[in-house]
């Protein structure tokens, strides 16, 4: 079904594999792909293997859109210099929080006004869904603060980020980046009836996630399977592609990529975007789609994959050892695992089905869905079915062909255009549930259950057909491979603009007079200081997952509606993977707080507690009292294997920093995304070998002498003094792959520091 293949890779004339070429080399064997030509063409840097981008467009949703701009706003904003949308998708169901909903909506549209924005009010469009159908186009860069901006299948390139990077984007500066490695993605075939763009994007994911073959890197798309697959099967793969943990992707055009923008009144950005005559590439990924079956992916991870005919012919053991699994990474023993209780009669049965978002959401799914279901009339046990359609023209178009009157007589919810299921924010199943979504991830407690409540639920990614599928068979897991029938979705598309007339298009409209509206819970962020001489760090947490989500990291769900309250947001930190957390970084953020006030000369005798800290850490340090209290600054530092797989919401990161948070420690960072977050909110991304979990505890302390200066000089390797309960010890530390600029950040303290040095 799918193979992998270490690079240089040849690909002619876009539609064949060769092993060897003459008379080119690799390097101009890499310039002819489409990703170097559309890098370039955005790319104004001058220094071989180092790119400098400026985008075509920006986006972000109401779950960051607050953040990017109040920093903006802080760092000196006065326009947006290039199309940015604000959608509203992520916080538009979520019942909680009183008005803080509707207060960001009006900060977002007031926004828009006052520095030239476009803003897509609630329950219109998805946010990847708009950018679709209204801001791609062939050729063209679009960066999003949400991990999952990726438009590749229309020739745009996408990348998901966290607040910071849109916001030098606002500031007219630039994406820096070294020159990512381009894996190509050759498809062959047709798929089999039944099979959908999930089954595609699952069954890549589990053989490309743990081996980290495709990580930060582009995918490109290419040969001659692409002309059998539709615009909206396309975008189902390429939307999945972020779980790959791959920077970007881009995929060959063709007519039918014309006729998707001509239906959405746009042709003129269509151009036909196809590798040279001989393209390199740096590896392959050959999928034959003939060979693709039904797929289903096990909580708790998108590339916990297997076949659903696999699972359901052996139920209890792979069950089994997912719950073995599950068990580990929970790690809490007052709750209940019992996913085998899900086998009936031998059976797997569901409670809950969803279909929603940037994924699920599509046209065709909900079409195909419709058909399967036709005549059909949902079990009237616990099992539901939610369907969301990613745009109201999706929904006028389901309204036109029947689809949505087909969906409603069996028994289906439709619901407005909306990512809640995806991140916790709406559907959330009873304890101890079994979903099957057609959503983009089913990370621990993502889709909103509480473990320190003694709540969990399961989730399993499947395809729209094999969820209406199970649906079809009163909830019990069916592959749409088992129908009999062939899905027909062929019918005519037709794209009604009329819902987006709400849409306000304030581009080169900026009004400086209008006033941004900040409800009761929006906040700006906290005063940060510059990185001092030497640093104190406690270790707050250490979690030895081989993976750490940015959910485990800031969860999603209720937290999420104080996104726009950075001290209220920050007590969520960890709070569904080490409750723990909050409580130690506090402790050290206090003290460093009475530090200050002694620096500043607001306070004149020390406490108890931090004259007994500066007399344990002076017991190893050459230094005096004073001196020490002058240089050193103290903060938390969390250590995990390999944080930040998943959202690219800068939270993540920033609510470490609001409690203090100095530097991460990992052996390696899930994500570019994840480290550029820390990064912008002046935090270390340290890394250090796989054996330094066996030193570290909560509430050690490291210190680094000279800190400031190291990485002024460019130290790439940091010793450390990890101070323990009863003994010291020398560690080292690396700061790895962080550019100048990156470092000049992390100097001043954060992003918003770094411009306002800038501004003085």
């Amino acid at each position: 079904m799918i193979t992998l293949k270490n690079g240089p890779i040849w690909l002619q004339n876009n539609q064949e594999i060769i092993e060897t070429v003459e008379n080119i080399s690799v390097e101009q064997g890499k310039k002819n792909t489409i990703a170097y030509s559309i890098l370039e063409s955005h790319n104004s840097s001058d220094v071989e293997g180092t790119l400098k981008l400026t985008f075509d467009s920006l986006t972000s949703h109401d779950l960051t859109y607050v953040g990017v701009i109040q920093t903006a706003k802080a760092s000196g904003l006065k326009e947006f210099p290039v199309p940015y949308v604000l959608t509203n998708c992520h916080n538009s169901l979520c019942a909680v929080g009183g008005t803080i909903n509707d207060d960001d909506h009006l900060f977002g549209l007031t926004a828009a006004k006052k520095y030239g924005g476009i803003y897509v009010p609630p329950h219109q469009a998805v946010i990847h869904q708009y950018m679709r159908e209204v801001m791609a186009g062939c050729g063209k860069m679009i960066l999003g603060t949400d991990s999952h901006t990726r438009y590749g299948a229309l020739g745009t390139m996408g990348i998901g980020e966290g607040g910071g990077e849109v916001v030098k984007q606002l500031l007219k500066n630039t994406y820096d980046i070294s020159t990512p490695k381009v894996i190509a993605v050759y498809l062959e075939g047709t798929p089999k009836k039944g099979i959908g763009p999930q089954d595609v994007a699952l069954a890549m994911i589990g053989k490309v996630f743990k081996n980290g073959f495709v990580k930060n890197t582009i995918l490109e798309f290419v040969g001659p399977g692409i002309e059998n697959l539709s615009i909206d099967f396309r975008n189902g793969i390429d939307i999945m592609t972020t779980e790959t943990t791959c920077l970007s992707s881009i995929w060959a055009t063709d007519e039918k990529v014309r006729e998707y923008f001509k239906i959405h009144g746009r042709e003129e950005v269509y151009a036909k975007l196809t590798p040279g005559e001989l393209a390199c590439y740096d590896g392959l990924v050959h999928i034959d789609l003939n060979k693709v079956e039904s797929m289903i992916a096990l909580p708790f991870h998108p590339s916990n994959v297997y076949t659903i005919k696999e699972l359901n012919e052996n139920p209890q053991k792979i069950l089994a050892a997912v719950e073995e699994e599950i068990r580990k990474q929970m790690d809490n023993p007052e709750i209940t695992i019992n996913l085998q209780d899900k086998i009936v009669d031998g059976k797997i049965k569901v409670d809950q089905a969803e279909i929603a978002g940037c994924a699920g959401g599509t046209y065709e799914n909900m079409f195909d869905v419709a058909e399967i279901l036709k005549g059909c009339s949902l079990t009237d046990d616990y099992f539901t079915l939610n369907v969301y359609p990613a745009s109201m023209p999706i929904y006028s178009q389901m309204m036109d062909d029947g689809s949505a009157k087909s969906l409603l007589q069996a028994g289906a919810v439709i619901k407005t255009a909306f990512c809640g299921p995806c991140f916790g924010a709406g559907d959330v199943p009873a304890n101890q549930s079994f979903s099957i979504r057609h959503t983009t991830r089913n990370f621990p407690n993502r889709e909103g259950s509480k473990p320190n409540e003694g709540q969990i639920a399961y989730v399993a990614l499947m395809d729209a057909r094999s969820i209406a599928a199970t649906a079809l068979n009163g909830g019990f897991l069916t592959p749409a491979t088992d129908l009999l029938e062939e899905i027909e979705s062929d019918v005519e598309y037709k794209f009604d603009a009329s819902p987006y007339t709400r849409v306000y298009n304030g581009f080169e409209k900026a009004n400086e007079d209008e006033i941004v509206k900040l409800g009761p819970n929006i906040a700006d962020w906290p005063e940060m200081i510059e990185l001092q001489e030497d640093i104190l760090l406690k270790v707050a947490s250490v979690i030895a997952d081989s993976v750490t989500t940015t959910d485990e990291l800031i969860p999603s769900g209720d937290a999420a509606s104080l996104r726009s309250n950075p001290k209220k947001m920050s007590d969520y930190t960890l709070s569904r993977r080490d409750p723990a957390y909050v409580p130690v970084a506090k402790e050290i953020q206090k003290l460093e707080e009475e530090r200050q006030a002694i620096v500043k000369g607001n306070q004149v005798e020390l406490s108890e507690e931090l004259n007994a800290l500066i007399d344990k850490v002076l017991e190893n340090v050459d230094s005096t009292k004073e001196n020490f209290i002058k240089n050193t600054e103290f903060g938390s530092v969390i250590y995990a294997v390999k944080p930040g797989d998943g959202s690219a919401r800068e939270q993540a990161a920033s609510c470490q920093k609001v409690l203090g948070g100095l530097a991460n420690i990992s052996v390696e960072y899930a994500t570019k995304r994840y480290k550029s977050n820390l990064i912008n909110w002046g935090m270390i991304p340290f890394t250090a070998s796989p054996e330094i979990i066996n030193e570290l505890d909560r509430n050690d302390y490291i210190y680094i002498e000279g800190i400031r200066k190291k990485l002024e000089e460019n130290a790439t390797t940091i010793n450390a003094l990890l101070i323990k309960e009863n003994t010291v010890k020398t560690i080292e530390l690396k700061v790895e792959d962080v550019s100048k600029e990156d470092k000049e950040i992390i100097l001043n303290g954060s992003l918003i520091n770094f411009y306002a040095s800038q501004n003085k």
